[in-house]
């Protein structure tokens, strides 16, 4: 996954507004306490930083790929 598919993401399964907020305010102890910006400026690798931020929201894994139904999936954690 790359860092303009991670924010696609936010933006498509979150909402634009409200998936920003998430990634700037929601601090993610999978993450070692990080925010998700946090994580993805610290070098954390997108695919990470996504499946951290959906298992917190409890986000369904069907839920987790947008709106593009050919869109390939991230790999399994």
């Amino acid at each position: 996954m790359r860092y303009r598919e991670f924010w696609e993401l936010v933006d498509e399964v979150f909402g634009d507004a409200y998936g920003r907020t998430l990634a700037r305010d929601q601090v993610l102890t999978e993450l070692g306490d990080r925010t998700a910006a946090r994580a993805i400026d610290d070098g954390v690798e997108p695919r990470v930083v996504w499946h951290a931020l959906c298992d917190a929201l409890d986000v369904p894994d069907a839920q987790r790929w947008g709106r593009d139904e050919h869109r390939q999936a991230p790999p399994a954690r």
